[in-house]
């Protein structure tokens, strides 16, 4: 399969992250996709460096002011003081409900908690140049299946599905599943299905097209009464204005078997069929897996390759755009499984 790496994602490497309250080291970190690649490499997938440049796709998926923000934010930190080359900045403060958006504050943490949906999305001075390359990465995807590939695979990190329209979150900054989904629709789709699979609602996916048609978003996921990212995820989230009926949340409890969770994508699949999409982009996120540290579904490597062979079987040209998985060791497997099941299936 045509595969888009990132030559960057080395630079975003951040040391630690807050969770459940306590300084940990970081869970998203460059070992990931180094295990990402070795599997590819040894299952004979080469992998191209990106070769679209993202930046009209990002302004149409991300607000200005955001994109402006989080390219200049390692610079903005360290001109409040050097020193803090060797320190991670995190916001303290958010805008939330009766408080303003409006009114870009010019304090710098301020700012940062204006983006930000938590204080779980850790920045190193490579962070933007890394999460550019992501972009640059599902952009060059996203072109190479309009021009007539079957599938194409964006192996990039820091992750996308969780930064929205204006804010970031879940170590998420740029939308690349977003960006893949609006450069086939540049590129001639008129119907783009986008399915996360990651064991977390792709919340920022959902608020960048919950008001569109044109693209069809659907999430299996952890209920987010229990799971991150609590907030959005909800089986009553439809969609609204032109984009009513165009949003399918299949939230799960947590200890899901196997099972249960492909009825689920049976019935996401069903609902791409009858939305009659002409291309697929799927999140990856492979944190559904029974190993994962931070998730709590019970998909095994095997299951990954069977969830490649269903895909294929929608017979739609598709972007994968790897997002989750925190099982380190395991996820180079479980995700070249996922493209070795869908290259060998029959594509109808």
């Amino acid at each position: 399969m045509i595969t888009f790496h990132n030559p960057l994602h080395l630079g975003h490497a951040p040391v630690h992250e807050f969770f459940r309250g306590e300084r940990v080291p970081c869970f998203e970190k460059p070992a990931r996709v180094d295990y990402v690649e070795e599997a590819l490499r040894l299952r004979g997938h080469g992998m191209e460096a990106p070769d679209v440049d993202s930046s009209a796709v990002l302004s149409q998926v991300h607000a200005q002011r955001y994109l402006n923000f989080v390219q200049t934010a390692w610079q903005q930190w360290l001109a409040l003081d050097p020193a803090n080359a060797t320190a991670q900045p995190f916001p303290s403060v958010w805008p939330v409900r009766t408080l303003r958006s409006d009114v870009e504050p010019d304090n710098f943490v301020a700012r940062l908690g204006l983006y930000s949906m938590d204080n779980g999305t850790p920045m190193a001075a490579g962070t933007w140049a890394a999460a550019k390359a992501g972009a640059d990465a599902a952009a060059s995807a996203g072109v190479r299946v309009a021009q007539g590939a079957r599938a194409a695979f964006c192996c990039t990190r820091p992750p996308g599905h969780h930064a929205g329209p204006d804010f970031m979150g879940g170590y998420c900054f740029l939308n690349n599943a977003a960006v893949a989904a609006q450069t086939l629709r540049n590129h001639g789709a008129q119907r783009v299905a986008l399915l996360d699979v990651d064991y977390h609602h792709g919340n920022g996916t959902q608020s960048i097209f919950y008001d569109r048609a044109d693209v069809l978003f659907i999430s299996i996921h952890g209920d987010p009464r229990t799971e991150y990212p609590f907030y959005l995820g909800h089986a009553d989230e439809t969609g609204v204005s032109e984009g009513a009926g165009f949003n399918l949340n299949l939230p799960l409890p947590a200890g899901t078997s196997a099972a249960t969770w492909f009825d689920a994508l049976e019935s996401a699949c069903a609902r791409i069929v009858r939305q009659g999409a002409d291309a697929l982009v799927i999140s990856l996120g492979l944190d559904a897996f029974e190993g994962d540290p931070i998730s709590k579904f019970a998909l095994t490597s095997a299951d990954f390759t069977r969830l490649g062979e269903r895909l294929a079987g929608l017979g739609l040209p598709t972007v994968f755009v790897l997002e989750g998985g925190y099982a380190a060791a395991e996820l180079g497997t479980n995700a070249v499984n996922v493209l070795d099941g869908f290259e060998q299936a029959k594509f109808s």
